[in-house]
């Protein structure tokens, strides 16, 4: 399946975002939408995120979580555990696929990014 071309900067758009999300903090799909103008594209800020292990720069995926903190997307890393452990390497406790004390880790690109 080919992108159209609206669709694919929406997905540029995605990954430039996530560029951008702090070592050590984690957002999520409808944030990142909100956040492009797109409030109701979680799902399509899912699709992008699923193929965004190919691009360069490299896009830290593993810091998109659902909206509540669970690793969701952990299927589409190299190994089940991949999420979880680049995760835990920023300084992130995971406990059953759960971010702990998720609010404190939340980055809010609405908040966070100024124009």
């Amino acid at each position: 399946m080919k992108l159209s071309e609206k669709n694919q900067d929406f997905f540029q758009n995605v990954y430039e975002v996530v560029r951008l999300i702090p070592e050590g903090r984690v957002t999520n799909y409808g944030s990142i939408g909100k956040y492009l103008g797109a409030s109701r594209s979680a799902r399509m800020v899912g699709w992008a995120m699923n193929a965004a292990h190919s691009q360069h720069p490299p896009v830290p995926a593993h810091r998109v979580v659902n909206r509540t903190g669970v690793l969701t997307g952990k299927h589409h890393f190299p190994t089940p555990f991949a999420m979880q452990e680049a995760l835990e390497k920023e300084g992130i406790e995971v406990v059953d696929d759960q971010i702990q004390n998720f609010r404190q880790h939340f980055w809010d690109p609405s908040v966070e990014l100024t124009f």
